[in-house]
Formats: C-alpha cells, sequence, structure tokens
C-alpha cells in the first residue's frame, strides 16, 4: 500500500478535507493504529465497539483489529465487546449481512487469539415495534412522536454497557460518529469533545461510567470508503461486498467519479428499520428492490411500511381517545388517539400475510423469515385480551386466515371468561353503537378480573374508568362536551392551562351547565 492511494476517489463528499490530505492514507492509518493502541493499553478499562454493519461502524472496527492484532499477546489484557443492537424489524439484507458478519468475526477472533466477542442485543418483547404498534395501537412513529428509538435502540444498548460498568466499574464505547456526517452531529461532537477528561475520549451523554472515543471522527465519506477498499478485511469479510449493498441502496446504482463538489457520494444510503414512518419514503430499500432483482422479495415489506406510513389511512384507523381513555385537544382540533380494534387487527393481517407470501415465493435462505415473531405474537394476543378487554381474542383467527396455519397457542386466552366469541357477537348486535359495547364488554372484563379477589380493592375506579373510556353515545358527542368544558373553563376566565383530560362525569355535567345557561 503507498500513499499515492490516496488519489484514488470513489465518490465525493460535501467540501470537507479529507483526513488523507496532509500525510496520505498509509501514514494516517498508521498513526491512528498506534493511537488505538495506545488507548487499549493505558488502562483495563474494556471496551464496547458499535457495530451496525454499516460503512463508518466496519471502518471503525477494522482499525481496532488491526491495533489489536499488531500488540504482542500478552499485551492483549482486556475485552473487546462488539455489539449490534437488532430491533428485530432491520432491513433484511443488512441484518442478514451482520448476522454473516458476527460469525466470521468470531471464527477469526478466536483463530487469531484476539479477546473480541460479538454480541447481538435486541429489545424486550414490551419494547419491540409489532407489539407497540399492533399490540398496543401506538400511531405509526414520526418526527414529533418517534417512541421507537429509545425502546428498540437506546434501552437495549444501554443495558448491555450497564452490565459492563457493573462488572467493570467503567465502559469506553468506540463508535464510528463523523463530524462529515451532517452540521447537527459535528456540533453535537464537539459539545461533548469540549468536556473531555482523558486524550481522544470525551463523555458520554447518558451513562456516567462511560467513556466515548470517536477514531474517525474526522473522516469523510470518501476517506471511509477509500480505507475499506484499500485495506483487507480482517475477519475476511469482503468489503466490495458491502460497497455493493451501498450502491444498490442507492437510486442511479452507481458510485460516480469526483467532478466537482456537487457530484454525489457514493455510500449516502442510510439502512434501517424497514417499518420505518418517520422518513417520507425507505429510498434505500425501494433502490434495492429497483436496482437488483434477487430483492424483489422485499416488494411486500415495502408496500406494508408505506401503508403504515400513509397519515390518511392511518387518521381512519385511530380511535377518538388516547390511550389513558381521554379525549384530546390541541388548539380546539380533535386529536386522535392510538388504533382501534379493527386497525390493529389490520394491521396484523397485513403483516402475516407479507410474511406468509415472502416464505412462499422469495428465496431459500428467507424461507423462515419471520417479520413478526411468535413471542410478539403471544404478548400483542396478552394486551389485547387481559389490558384492553377484547375478549374476541381475534388474533388466532388472523393467524389461521393470513398463514393458513393454526395458531401455536392455547385455544382459549382465558378460559373462565363466561362469555365465547359467539356470544359477544350476540351482544354487539343488541347494542345500540360500538360505544355500548365496548363499554359493558369491560365491565363484565372488569368483574370477571376482581371475581376471586379477596379484598376487592380498585374495582368501583375501574368501573368509573370505563365509564370515562365509553360513557358516551358516539365519539362525537364525546369530542363536544370536552369541547364544551375546555369552552366553559374559558368563559370563566380559568387562568389554568386546560390539560383536557377531563373524566365523563366532568364533561357531562359542563355540557349540562353550558346548556342550561
Amino acid at each position: 500500500m503507498a500513499d499515492s492511494t490516496v488519489e484514488v476517489r470513489i465518490g465525493s463528499g460535501p467540501s470537507n478535507v479529507s483526513a488523507f490530505a496532509e500525510r496520505g492514507l498509509l501514514t494516517e492509518i498508521e498513526n491512528l493504529v498506534a493511537q488505538v493502541q495506545d488507548l487499549y493499553r493505558s488502562d483495563g478499562i474494556p471496551w464496547v465497539v458499535g457495530y451496525s454493519g454499516g460503512k463508518d461502524s466496519t471502518a471503525t472496527l477494522q482499525l481496532v483489529w488491526t491495533a489489536l492484532s499488531s500488540l504482542p499477546a500478552e499485551e492483549r489484557h482486556k475485552r473487546v465487546y462488539v455489539i449490534t443492537n437488532d430491533t428485530l424489524v432491520e432491513n433484511p439484507a443488512v441484518a442478514a449481512w451482520v448476522h454473516r458478519s458476527h460469525l466470521a468475526m468470531e471464527q477469526a477472533a478466536a483463530g487469531q487469539g484476539l479477546p473480541v466477542s460479538t454480541h447481538m442485543l435486541a429489545p424486550e418483547v414490551g419494547e419491540r415495534f409489532w407489539v407497540n404498534l399492533i399490540g398496543r395501537g401506538y400511531p405509526a412513529p414520526n418526527r414529533r412522536f418517534r417512541w421507537c428509538t429509545e425502546r428498540m435502540k437506546i434501552n437495549p444498548t444501554t443495558r448491555f454497557i450497564r452490565s459492563v460498568v457493573k462488572d467493570n466499574g467503567e465502559a469506553i464505547i468506540v463508535l464510528g460518529a463523523r463530524r462529515a456526517e451532517s452540521a447537527a452531529r459535528a456540533a453535537r461532537i464537539d459539545r461533548y469533545d469540549r468536556r473531555s477528561v482523558r486524550d481522544h475520549l470525551s463523555p458520554h451523554s447518558d451513562l456516567a461510567s462511560a467513556l466515548v472515543y470517536k477514531p474517525i471522527v474526522d473522516w469523510t465519506n470518501d476517506d471511509v470508503w477509500l480505507y475499506l477498499m484499500q485495506t483487507p478485511n480482517p475477519w475476511s469479510f469482503d468489503n466490495k461486498q458491502l460497497l455493493t449493498m451501498y450502491r444498490t441502496a442507492s437510486p442511479d446504482a452507481e458510485c460516480p467519479v469526483v467532478v466537482d463538489t456537487s457530484t454525489p457520494s457514493c455510500g449516502n444510503s442510510r439502512f434501517g428499520c424497514w417499518t420505518c414512518t418517520v422518513v417520507d419514503k425507505d429510498k434505500s430499500m425501494a433502490a434495492m428492490i429497483h436496482n437488483d432483482t434477487e430483492k424483489e422479495w422485499m416488494q411486500p415489506l415495502l408496500d406494508v411500511r408505506d401503508q403504515i406510513a400513509d397519515a390518511a389511512e392511518g387518521r381512519n384507523l385511530r380511535d377518538f381517545r388516547r390511550l389513558n381513555g381521554r379525549v384530546s385537544l390541541y388548539n380546539d382540533q380533535h386529536v386522535p388517539g392510538p388504533y382501534t380494534q379493527d386497525g390493529r387487527a389490520h394491521w396484523l393481517r397485513l403483516v402475516l400475510e407479507a410474511q406468509t407470501w415472502v416464505r412462499s415465493h422469495g428465496p431459500q435462505d428467507v424461507r423462515d423469515i419471520e417479520l413478526i415473531t411468535m413471542d410478539e405474537l403471544h404478548e400483542i394476543r396478552r394486551i389485547w385480551v387481559a389490558d384492553k378487554h377484547e375478549h374476541e381474542d381475534l388474533l388466532p383467527l388472523i393467524y389461521k386466515e393470513a398463514t393458513g396455519q393454526p395458531f401455536p397457542g392455547q385455544t382459549r386466552f382465558d378460559d373462565q371468561f363466561p362469555f365465547q366469541a359467539e356470544d359477544l357477537g350476540e351482544l354487539r348486535n343488541l347494542c345500540r353503537s360500538d360505544l355500548q359495547y365496548e363499554l359493558i364488554r369491560e365491565l363484565i372484563s372488569i368483574e370477571h378480573s376482581h371475581r376471586m379477589a379477596a379484598r376487592r380493592s380498585g374495582l368501583w375506579n375501574d368501573i368509573k374508568t370505563a365509564f370515562d373510556r365509553s360513557g358516551y353515545e358516539s365519539p362525537e358527542e364525546a369530542i363536544d362536551l370536552v369541547r364544551a368544558l375546555a369552552q366553559g373553563r374559558e368563559a370563566v376566565g380559568a387562568s389554568a392551562t386546560i390539560g383536557f383530560d377531563a373524566s365523563w362525569y366532568e364533561a357531562v355535567q359542563s355540557h349540562t351547565s353550558a346548556e342550561s345557561a
């Protein structure tokens, strides 16, 4: 490898100066490897390397790996944990790449005598995407309500790092963060770097006993690709395949030659969850499907994602109440709540049908794919019946209709519940409205859940909550009552902020007063 290789450009980035411009690629990498080695040998604090399978984390891990393998065996004195957070809704092509990478790393580390171990992390079942969207009814994440990030990404990683800190007192987290990624990322890096307590180490934003090391922080996008293309992967993975994956995820499927600073860079694609609705369009998955015939089987996933992201369709499937049963207004406009029972059943059917299609029509290596796992299905069923009082227990039926297979679980979720699904169907027919049916069904469920209690404490509060939730003739009546309550408070000159969380009783009383005024 010669310094002149720095002239080989794969793409272009924004007008950023290459980290290799002054001393060349070879010298810069040698200096950086020496820096990694010095930091590694300076203490006994274990390292946790974040690896997503993308270009930045690959380059970072490759540097660490090279530094470790160049040290004498007796100086490799502390563990290096390579962690990947699998949200279980990752882009399937990327997820498969990462899982293969982990296997290759384990074999290579054992063969080379390196203190490196890989760890695939995942959110707990209650934190997962489908359990919250289909089970609890959370609306699709958006920029203002991004409920998924903390549950699915931050929490699993935090739990692992805290376990390392608990065992060792401290941890050093090695990340592939770069200033050139965005102005916001650069500002955030600079803010924490100003609080550095040691050379090259800055405090973690949330974990008091963790320090962060960013070895490629000053690299440009092109620097990353140049390094990956010019240096062999130490765990015997082909970095050119990584480049191909990025290229197929770009709309034009090209990595252009640099002509000026406006030339788009290869590898600007971003991979993430295939269910992500925070972005308007999943351009990387759409490009993969368009550019690679072997990825066409992912089209049903993209269709599901696009339907969930459709705000207009989603609004029609949402309840008029919040999860706590309250009606919410913002600037006198009604704010819809979680997905209704029909809405959640719709999304479940859609996901299971997509999974069934892929298993039947996809390539051999995805014939066992799980878009939604069995433990997630069991938790969704529990939430529907036990938490939401939906004793119709629809999940087994939906599963059988969508997959053609019986649901692998007990026939009835609660064998002691006095009503069968047919009985509840008759009850629905006898009720004047869906809200009346929901109220009576919930009251029966409450009485059933309290029937064996020695002290039926909480019974009356549960009954009051049921009336607060469903004690209306129609959604329109509930919204009008809460709006009347808000207007009544304004009329008497209330100085306190209106929380729009009135109970059914309060709303009725206010509406009655307004009508008689």
